[in-house]
């Protein structure tokens, strides 16, 4: 049995201190996914390997590779796999082989580092291009090299983001991951370049307005569903990400507040290495084509923030007072929250007052306090004569009839244009077919992959297209009796019963109130009141379900907008 020692190790001054036999193991690294498609690097650094290992009699155990890693950390699954092996307690390795020091580390003291944990435990760093020994005058030369490499890689990167960034500017896609709903297509060429922009990508397309519809307005059979139950209605029937995985909730959060599905794709958001937020002035807003509706997306981030536990608690819901929750004060947006205030009879009042004027004084805000019965009544009173009436509701109806006509148009283009992607993509299979069987073309690999693809196009277009004539709803009339019976019990709901009830039905209908000095504006949207009105979302007092804490504060802050086209105001 041959037992090596680490001790029978002695470093040497050059790299023939390495006695024939040696056992040697080569790290071979490409920078880019593209030189690593294009296999060519790789090769070479193996032949080149294993040729100066066969010229120093060193036998060649293993080797590890890494497409497409850079190297200026050690964030490298198959560089810590090796390094890992060649600390273990058996030494399989007496040498780490490389092309050049640069493919090993591009990082000064990175490079220094692992040189000398290598070194403790017996094994050498040596590259064929670049042999130096462990004199010091060598290994000053080594560390002069590290550092020119570290400054090449840094110039390269810089010069990189900044071609990056003027691409952006001019509208062109860089190849980060494409969101869910688009496509990179190529536009034009320069020179070698291909130029690419995104486009809408019609079948999924469906699917991303699909979950801003569920999450907002349900699947027509109850209220929203909220990002948990988003999820699980998605994954129950089948929908998958582009990945072919099933939805989860980060990822469908993401899908609700990414501002790129109203047209604003953002580029050098975040370092790409420490994924920390870069300052608003760096960022690059490219425009693309919008899928989702500003106003829609503005209610979607504003019932997020609604819905996080650290801005709304269950106790708002379900809680003893009427308006809390939806009261807000005009100046701030700060919650109207309850106060009490004893009088010189020894009487006890109760007031919605300025949260934010509460908690940090009138520097922050100059804040305003309305007496608790009195703004409670005005709303219900109001509502019961300026909104819950036949005539009142017949005119919102009417207005929102016209829009869904508006609407529907729009939905006969997107049905035409996945029709055509449709026959298509079954008329290129068709001929594809045909070529096979006329002998034209055989069915090896390329062809199999060729026609899987098509199968793929025409299957995520057909699904697409179902997905709209399943969720498509017939316009029709609703009758005056079920008017004038739905204004009679909203009114009564409102204004009678226990406060969490009333409660229930007042946030079904009602997005917020804000309180000024002279005037309350009360604010809803009449999509949502149409499907109330249907019977399609009905009222409950449960307790909220919250979005799960995971949800950092900045991906749901969005501030609510100002005015809403549909908005219900005093």
């Amino acid at each position: 049995m041959n037992i090596r020692h680490r001790d029978a190790f002695r470093p040497a001054h050059d790299n023939d201190a390495l006695v024939p036999g040696a056992r040697a193991c080569a790290y071979l690294r490409v920078s880019t996914g593209r030189q690593a498609e294009s296999d060519l690097s790789i090769p070479d650094q193996r032949k080149q390997v294993g040729s100066f290992c066969a010229n120093k009699e060193w036998t060649l155990v293993a080797d590890y590779v890494e497409p497409g890693a850079s190297a200026m950390d050690d964030n490298r699954p198959e560089f810590q796999k090796m390094i890992e092996r060649a600390t273990d307690d058996d030494h399989p390795f007496d040498v780490i082989v490389v092309h050049s020091f640069s493919r090993f580390f591009r990082d000064s003291f990175g490079l220094e580092m692992y040189i000398r944990k290598l070194a403790k435990e017996g094994v050498r760093l040596v590259s064929i291009t670049q042999e130096l020994g462990d004199d010091p005058a060598q290994v000053m030369m080594r560390q002069v090299i590290a550092l020119f490499d570290e400054y090449q890689s840094r110039e390269n990167a810089k010069h990189v983001l900044r071609a990056m960034k003027e691409n952006a500017r001019q509208g062109f896609y860089n190849g980060s991951p494409v969101p869910l709903g688009y496509r990179a297509e190529e536009t034009e060429k320069r020179g070698a370049r291909v130029k690419k922009k995104l486009v809408i990508d019609p079948a999924e397309a469906e699917t991303v307005r699909l979950i801003f519809r569920l999450y907002r307005h349900g699947d027509g059979q109850s209220g929203p569903l909220g990002v948990k139950h988003t999820v699980t209605w998605l994954n129950e029937r089948g929908y998958r990400t582009r990945r072919g995985a099933r939805f989860g909730v980060a990822t469908l959060h993401t899908i609700l507040t990414s501002p790129v599905y109203v047209g604003q794709w953002v580029f050098n958001k975040r370092d790409s290495r420490t994924l920390r937020e870069k300052p608003i002035d760096q960022w690059i807003t490219v425009e693309v084509p919008p899928i989702i509706e500003r106003a829609e997306f503005d209610a979607v981030q504003a019932t997020l923030k609604a819905n996080n536990s650290r801005v709304t608690a269950p106790r708002v819901v379900t809680g003893p007072i009427l308006l809390t929750g939806l009261a807000r004060c005009a100046s701030c947006d700060g919650a109207m929250t309850l106060r009490t205030g004893t009088s010189k009879t020894g009487a006890i009042h109760k007031y919605y007052t300025c949260s934010t004027c509460a908690r940090m004084g009138k520097s922050a805000c100059k804040g305003r306090s309305v007496r608790m019965d009195t703004l409670d009544n005005l709303v219900v009173d109001h509502l019961s004569r300026q909104l819950f009436t036949t005539e009142r509701l017949t005119e919102i109806l009417a207005a929102a009839f016209a829009r869904r006509a508006e609407k529907a148009m729009e939905v006969d283009g997107r049905v035409t244009a996945l029709q055509r992607d449709v026959v298509d993509a079954a008329d290129k299979l068709k001929r594809l077919y045909r070529m096979v069987e006329d002998g034209v073309a055989e069915l090896d690999d390329i062809l199999r992959d060729r026609i899987s693809s098509l199968k793929l196009d025409r299957e995520r277009a057909q699904a697409a297209l179902d997905c709209i004539q399943a969720q498509a709803t017939p316009a029709t009339e609703v009758p005056p009796e079920m008017i004038e019976r739905f204004g009679q019990e909203m009114r009564e709901n409102i204004a009678n019963g226990e406060i969490p009830f009333r409660k229930a039905y007042l946030r079904s209908v009602i997005d917020r109130i804000e309180v000024d000095d002279h005037v309350v504006r009360v604010i809803g949207d009449t999509a949502t009141l149409e499907q109330v009105m249907a019977g399609k979302s009905v009222p409950t007092s449960g307790v909220r379900s919250l979005v799960r804490k995971w949800r950092a504060p900045r991906d749901s802050n969005s501030r609510p907008s100002e005015s809403k086209s549909d908005a219900l105001s005093s």
